[in-house]
């Protein structure tokens, strides 16, 4: 197979993978902030009931009307939530272990609730069709005010919101797991007459940007859902205005960002809880949509009881996979190469988060290390592509005559070839199979890169943020150049071709160009392979012209390749 169009094949992979991310680049929308993540100091774990407060942009607590409630606080070593007296509403979900980088945001924990908005506003569809909204109920809390343990183990005290209204008891108890993003939400209904009714939980209105980059932060917004398998839908692919319904049963439904993720979920693992969702598209910024409203509906039990996990953090597969549900799957990408995209992400993903704690080294060193890895596994297969390529070059004058030869004979010459391969040792698919095997490998790391939290705001040298382009555009460059070496030194011993030499020249500028705007990691991956590669082209090369065919007595002698 010819290396140069399994180089264009590759390069045709890459664009219809990641073209749609590159197509759309508009400004940022002067909306939203943005935010990104680090570590925080751990702290202990207290309820405390406060006067109301909403949060600014900025991530400063305000003064809001009394009668939005007040704002009871669960802190966590993980996280800190603000549950409202008004609906027993989560109104704030403050991420401690990861922070914002947008101006103005600097060294404060993520938001996820935007300003003005709440999480888990609950209303009750009655058999008559009369919807009940919790979310103007006034709850009482219990405890009230100060000091309430949030700690592991059989001893944890729930958080309890009671509530009546015309004869009517709501009760809603949240149960907290301090070393685990996610609670338990119990609820009990009395007085709203006999027959059962549906639950709406209006899940979200969409997550506070928490990126440097909102507008790219915005392109990952999605509903997704999980019956069988899991199912994503892009906000960007709900109008505004628009209601998209989903058909459940459903273990767990969410909504998701780029590196964040809030979602109810079924308390028993496969058991369907959720019979349906609705997402009604928001305003967008461009082409990227920035809210939706979505709403799970949920069967209440005859005796009017309902129960159901929230989890609120971060789309570390670590932490999802713990919590079972296939919550691990909750940011399904790769688009139709997702069978094969996601699996040897997660491999790929595996061995750097390895590399990074045993080894003890920055992941920038990492994914020099991994690179150099990659490329002394595939030595071998090298080395044989790179035989197969001299034993190619070695029989092409006899191949010339028998196509002359027999270039009427389609058969007869079909024949002769396959002779002349099976003489001479020759396989004219051995050079495609090591060339393949990297590819895989490299398109799962641009999703690495653009879906893992881990490299999330990571420096290395002059590189601010791994996962981020370089803004000095230095790696690209290097990559660029470190492809047109490989490409010249592979060119020594190789018969003088306009249309190679061409290819030597185009690829590395076309995929300096390609690859200016993708994640840095990824270029200091493909630099340090290739620069890697060099000395085994160079050998091979050498090879390729000392063993080149011969004429003796004017007759083509072709001089077999010894392994």
């Amino acid at each position: 197979m010819d290396k140069r169009n399994l180089l264009i094949a590759f390069v045709l992979m890459m664009i219809v993978a990641l073209g749609p991310s590159l197509i759309w680049p508009t400004k940022r929308p002067a909306g939203r902030p943005a935010v990104q993540t680090a570590d925080s100091t751990v702290r202990p774990s207290v309820v405390e009931s406060t006067a109301a407060v909403s949060v600014r942009p900025s991530g400063r607590p305000a003064v809001v009307p009394s009668d939005t409630g007040r704002t009871v606080w669960v802190t966590s070593p993980l996280y800190r939530f603000g549950f409202s007296t008004h609906g027993a509403r989560l109104v704030s979900a403050e991420l401690l272990q990861y922070r914002s980088f947008a101006p103005g945001d600097s060294a404060k924990p993520v938001q996820l609730v935007p300003p003005g908005d709440a999480f888990l506003r609950h209303r009750l569809v009655l058999p008559s069709g009369d919807t009940v909204s919790l979310a103007d109920w006034d709850f009482q809390p219990s405890p009230d005010a100060s000091g309430i343990v949030v700690s592991a183990g059989q001893g944890a005290k729930p958080l309890r919101f009671d509530a009546e209204r015309r004869g009517s008891h709501v009760t809603l108890e949240y149960r907290f797991v301090p070393d685990e993003y996610r609670f338990d939400v119990h609820g009990s209904v009395t007085g709203l007459g006999s027959g059962g009714a549906v639950l709406l939980i209006d899940l979200s209105d969409g997550l506070r940007s928490a990126e440097k980059d909102s507008l790219d932060d915005y392109r990952h917004y999605a509903v997704v859902t999980k019956a069988s398998k899991t199912e994503r839908t892009d906000f960007s692919g709900i109008r505004p205005g628009q209601r998209a319904l989903f058909n459940g049963p459903f273990e767990w439904v969410g909504v998701k960002s780029k590196y964040f993720f809030t979602a109810a979920l079924a308390l028993d693992e496969g058991q369907p809880t959720f019979a349906g969702a609705i997402a009604v598209g928001g305003p967008r910024s461009g082409r990227a949509a920035t809210r939706a409203t979505v709403s799970i509906t949920m069967p209440v039990q005859p005796a009017g009881t309902f129960r159901y996990q929230v989890f609120t953090g971060p789309l570390d597969s670590r932490h999802l996979s713990r919590l079972g549900h296939d919550l691990d799957d909750a940011n399904p990408y790769g688009g139709i190469f997702r069978p094969i995209i996601q699996p040897v992400s997660q491999i790929v993903l595996t061995v750097l988060l390895w590399m990074h704690e045993r080894l003890n080294l920055a992941y920038g060193w990492v994914l020099i290390l991994f690179g150099i890895v990659v490329r002394i596994l595939l030595w071998p297969l090298n080395q044989k592509a790179m035989e197969s390529g001299i034993r190619m070059q070695a029989v092409a004058p006899l191949m010339k005559e028998i196509q002359d030869k027999y270039k009427n004979e389609p058969e007869r010459l079909q024949r002769e070839t396959l002779r002349l391969y099976k003489e001479h040792g020759v396989n004219p698919f051995g050079g495609c199979l090591p060339m393949l095997l990297p590819m895989p490998v490299l398109l799962a790391l641009f999703f690495v890169f653009a879906n893992t939290i881990a490299f999330r705001g990571v420096p290395f040298l002059w590189l601010p943020d791994l996962s981020l382009r370089d803004p000095l555009k230095i790696i690209p460059i290097l990559m660029g150049l470190s492809m047109f070496a490989l490409s010249k030194v592979g060119q020594i011993g190789v018969p003088p071709n306009p249309q190679t030499k061409m290819m030597v020249y185009f690829m590395p500028v076309f995929m300096t160009v390609l690859f200016l705007n993708f994640a840095s990691g990824l270029n200091l991956y493909y630099a340090a392979q290739n620069l890697f590669s060099i000395p085994q082209q160079y050998l091979i090369a050498k090879r390729r012209q000392r063993e080149a065919p011969v004429t003796a007595g004017g007759t083509r002698v072709v001089t077999p390749v010894k392994t």
